[in-house]
């Protein structure tokens, strides 16, 4: 039953535990410096650093499948932010550093994320019959796809909504104000959760039910972040968009393991 939402992907269960560290280390390092080089900065210095440590948590633990989709994630959104910059920058609403990402981006982005694959890494002593395991790579792509969908909702309907409503109230409110919701963003952010998902499919970490699953977890995660964005944002300074973020990337994974185990019930009862 675990297959009908998880394809099973290798882990490194016959290398040294020490050979996959080694080579994440070595392959971030490498990209580390064609980030540091390009033009266009997609990483603030510290940032850099920060994603360097990220990617070689996530290479080690899971596997080069799961470290594809972070990546994926990574470029997507970074691309989406800078959709109608120009614009939005002059709104006052764009993100800061012209998009660039630092260390509160990239944890408060992947931190849910890490979590699931350093309990799959330690919890399950890389056995792929141990049955937290689909459950928990199910929470990590979920979670990823969360904050896709998240980025692309709030980045496309901050250049493009035509209408926005505050989803507390449904009262019409400026372009970029916390907890505001637009037909256009709303459209985005399933787009966004779709690719992501569909990567995660296509690169065999989850099969067809997880795809749907991890549109169900982000379109539930997304609607409670922007209730938080519109009832509590403002109010309490120390909520700051970093911890929205791992709280709504959180709630991706916590619905979609959820939703896995429901899944998974139904099918050996």
């Amino acid at each position: 039953m675990l297959d009908f939402f998880f394809a099973r992907p290798e882990l490194m269960t016959d290398l040294p535990w020490w050979q996959p560290w080694l080579g994440g280390a070595l392959l971030n390092s490498v990209l580390l410096g064609v980030a540091y080089v390009l033009p266009k900065k997609l990483l603030t210095p510290t940032g850099h650093l920060h994603a360097w440590a990220l990617g070689v948590i996530l290479w080690a633990t899971l596997g080069w499948r799961a470290y594809a989709v972070m990546m994926v994630y990574f470029l997507c959104g970074s691309l989406v932010t800078r959709i109608g910059m120009a614009e939005k920058e002059a709104a006052g609403i764009a993100e800061k550093r012209s998009g660039a990402r630092g260390p509160e981006n990239v944890w408060g982005s992947a931190a849910t994320a890490t979590i699931c694959a350093l309990l799959a890494y330690f919890l399950t002593e890389k056995s792929l019959d141990h049955p937290w395991l689909p459950l928990l790579l199910l929470g990590y792509v979920a979670s990823i796809a969360t904050k896709l969908a998240d980025t692309s909702a709030s980045e496309v309907g901050k250049a493009y909504g035509k209408t926005t409503y505050l989803i507390t109230t449904l009262q019409l409110v400026p372009r970029g104000t916390e907890g505001a919701v637009s037909l256009e963003g709303s459209l985005a952010g399933v787009v966004g959760s779709l690719v992501l998902a569909i990567v995660a499919n296509i690169l065999g970490l989850i099969s067809g039910v997880g795809v749907v699953i991890c549109l169900i977890a982000a379109l539930v995660a997304t609607t409670v972040e922007s209730l938080i964005g519109a009832a509590f944002q403002d109010q309490n300074p120390w909520l700051t968009n970093e911890l929205v973020n791992f709280i709504n990337t959180a709630i991706g994974a916590v619905v979609a393991i959820g939703l896995g185990s429901l899944w998974q019930s139904l099918g050996t009862t």
